[in-house]
């Protein structure tokens, strides 16, 4: 046999075990990705209305009979319940990190939390943290194969998505183990008070109190929904119980909040993890810090 014959002979076996190797790397990358369930529906007797949400299950979910932690992933100012996925690409990110043991397989919740910043209304008209609590966590865990305990449940969140986090976390430590808030809407009094009408009439109003000005904003109401104001105050006790990340740009227009709120539990000695990236209020921001904020709460479901 000549050489020509055989190199041509060798060569054109490799291609045949290329293409026949690709159908399996196909179905080895689909096995590999988790599903996302978008347009599903909660039916809230609180709210009197029906609440969307998107679900990302892990790679195994459909496979296996395990019950899994969960963490609820909240949006920000003006988005729904696809931002993450759309734009941060979470189930990506999930999936990959996953993959490479970076964390443990978990079901992610996103809810629709409208422009509510996922508290209850001080009129107390539009109740969407009684929802939340009430309803939206006994739901999950109800439709899911969910690991029901607050030592296996995280939160997380961006911007209005990281004040709805902080707030849940010190509110509720016996929900919650960990939390992961990114480019929190954190105001310190002076900028409350400094905030433009128009901007505190839109934003933030709808919640806190439209038409409010100057030291009126800083009503009885919003110092218990305040996550400075909840830091400051609650017992030590109780804000020990809950793990904190807290990651905000160095050019965010959020950044001064962020860092009072890091020095704040520094002097009071509570645990947290603080940081400071380069970057500002965006998604590209979100995205390469989503896996850290997802490993630091994972790291709370392990033994």
């Amino acid at each position: 046999m000549t050489m020509r014959r055989t190199v041509g002979l060798a060569l054109a076996a490799s291609i045949v075990l290329v293409f026949a190797a690709a159908p399996a790397l196909a179905r080895s990358e689909e096995a590999s990705a988790g599903q996302v369930l978008e347009g599903l529906k909660l039916s809230s007797a609180i709210l009197g209305r029906d609440v969307a949400y998107a679900v990302y299950l892990p790679p195994d979910y459909a496979t296996s009979t395990r019950r899994y932690p969960v963490v609820f992933l909240l949006h920000g100012y003006t988005d729904n319940e696809s931002g993450w996925i759309q734009f941060g690409e979470v189930n990506l990110a999930a999936d990959r990190a996953i993959a490479e043991r970076e964390i443990p397989p978990m079901i992610i919740v996103m809810p629709d939390g409208g422009v509510s910043w996922y508290i209850n209304d001080l009129a107390g008209k539009v109740r969407y943290e009684d929802m939340f609590v009430q309803e939206l966590i006994p739901h999950i865990d109800a439709v899911y194969r969910t690991r029901a305990d607050r030592e296996f449940r995280g939160i997380a969140g961006l911007s209005m998505g990281g004040w709805g986090t902080l707030v849940h976390a010190f509110r509720h430590p016996e929900l919650f183990a960990a939390c992961a808030a990114f480019s929190a809407a954190v105001w310190p009094d002076e900028e409350i008070l400094g905030m433009k009408q128009d901007t505190w009439d839109k934003v933030v109003g709808p919640v806190l109190g439209v038409g409010l000005a100057g030291r009126d904003r800083l009503t009885p109401g919003f110092r218990k929904v305040s996550p400075l104001d909840l830091a400051r105050s609650l017992p030590e006790d109780s804000l020990k119980k809950v793990r904190y990340y807290i990651d905000c740009g160095d050019d965010d227009f959020l950044t001064k909040g962020n860092c009072a709120l890091h020095l704040l539990l520094a002097d009071r000695k509570i645990p947290h993890e603080f940081r400071v990236r380069d970057g500002g209020h965006t998604w590209s921001y979100w995205r390469t810090g989503i896996v850290d904020g997802l490993k630091f709460i994972g790291q709370s479901f392990n033994r």
